[in-house]
């Protein structure tokens, strides 16, 4: 199991864009309609099968939010962060 991250680590690591809500990063991903987002959230739900590490992923009309947490260790870890960087990646 991976250990949380500091404060500091997280403020340090966390993706541009992403936000620290409590003990998850957040980032909104807006698109031109409805469908864009659900495909968008299609991709990173395969990246999150590959990688086991899965978001809650909630589809607004031209939104699409992501959010990582590691529940298993009980906040945000090295693993929440690489899995923003790789959502990032599909942008």
């Amino acid at each position: 199991m991976a250990d949380t991250l500091s404060d500091d680590e997280i403020a340090t690591k966390i993706p541009d864009d992403w936000e620290r809500v409590d003990d998850e990063i957040v980032r909104v991903f807006e698109f031109d309609d409805y469908l864009q987002g659900v495909a968008f959230a299609a991709e990173v739900g395969e990246i999150a099968e590959e990688e086991f590490h899965h978001p809650t992923i909630e589809i607004r009309y031209e939104e699409v939010e992501i959010r990582f947490t590691s529940h298993e260790a009980g906040g945000i870890t090295d693993d929440d962060i690489h899995m923003a960087e790789l959502t990032d990646d599909l942008r």
